[in-house]
């Protein structure tokens, strides 16, 4: 049986590289993506995502809206990163179909209440948000008897050492620093496991620009040449000869888990700090002593940290599933 997983998307160039591997990937029972406010607005986000899913010929797929902005915060975007439109800025054919009417939280919460229906572990869904974590956080507090259809959340966002959108802080958890709090929290409460899939390894899977071109000459504005001109984008905005698969390595951890060093470490969201407001707090003391001189105390949530990845493992996966096998 594939592993039942759904994604919470806001589409999104990485966002988009995901959304190919995954409703392609033979391993994965792809059941639903649910949109969210954050690298574009929530209305770009879904037309994006849409997009994605008729690129990769998969129509059948419910595409559902979501929370417009943080719980908390301002919307911010990150278009000088995605390109006007969040993904790229191809000129590429919409997608003629629309959105469900249910709100994304009230898909999340059906999807998984009939996973939790067969009570077993066959049918539980892995969760993967590759976004701010808004829709989730909703989702967990308003509708805690999902847990039971859960089987993990992988998401993306954080990391132990490094940030983007600010020196401290990643742009998942830094758009929405309340929702991914509430998360972590919430995930303790009803012992849901959790995995971070951040920046410490964000970056490690490349694509060659030579390799883009070779994916964009099939043509047909399918998987293969959306794909390839994702990582074309990125050369050239960032001048690079290669670029990061992204998010899309999120799932590629879901579908090869051994491909992946993690550690259990108590994490905590900073909330209030002048200079790193939305930063992931992993505590990395590798010492057993007691806490007396910590003023904070160990963090309430202890979750699987990834530090290291099979780079080349994971974007030969990704590339064997969007080329289609024209390589």
């Amino acid at each position: 049986m594939a592993l039942p997983v759904v994604l919470d998307v806001d589409t999104g160039v990485d966002d988009a590289c995901a959304i190919l591997l995954a409703a392609l990937h033979p391993a994965l029972d792809l059941r639903a993506v649910t949109c969210v406010g954050g690298n574009a607005d929530v209305d770009a986000v879904v037309a994006n995502t849409l997009t994605v899913l008729d690129a990769a010929g998969r129509p059948d797929l419910v595409v559902a809206r979501g929370a417009e902005r943080p719980l908390l915060e301002e919307a911010v975007d990150a278009r000088h990163v995605h390109g006007l439109d969040g993904m790229a800025d191809l000129d590429w054919p919409k997608s003629p179909r629309q959105p469900v009417v249910a709100h994304a939280v009230e898909v999340l919460r059906d999807v998984l209440l009939e996973a939790a229906a067969y009570a077993d572990e066959e049918h539980r869904v892995t969760l993967v948000p590759l976004a701010p974590l808004t829709n989730i956080a909703l989702l967990l507090r308003t509708y805690p008897q999902v847990a039971q259809g859960i089987r993990e959340i992988v998401f993306m966002g954080g990391a132990a050492q490094a940030g983007n959108a600010t020196a401290s802080a990643e742009f998942n958890v830094f758009h929405d620093p309340e929702a991914a709090a509430v998360v972590l929290d919430a995930c303790v409460d009803l012992d849901i496991a959790v995995t971070m899939y951040g920046l410490d390894v964000f970056y490690a899977p490349r694509i060659s620009r030579g390799t883009a071109e070779l994916l964009v000459s099939a043509g047909g504005h399918g998987a293969s040449e959306l794909a390839g001109r994702l990582i074309a984008f990125q050369c050239e905005r960032f001048g690079s000869d290669s670029a990061t698969i992204g998010d899309a390595g999120a799932v590629c951890a879901v579908i090869e888990p051994g491909a992946v060093r993690r550690e259990r470490l108590p994490v905590r969201v900073e909330l209030a700090g002048t200079w790193s407001r939305g930063r992931t707090i992993v505590d990395l003391r590798d010492w057993g002593g007691d806490l007396s001189h910590d003023p904070h105390g160990q963090a309430r949530s202890t979750i699987d940290v990834c530090l290291e990845v099979d780079a080349q493992r994971f974007a030969t996966l990704w590339l064997d599933t969007v080329s289609g096998g024209m390589r």
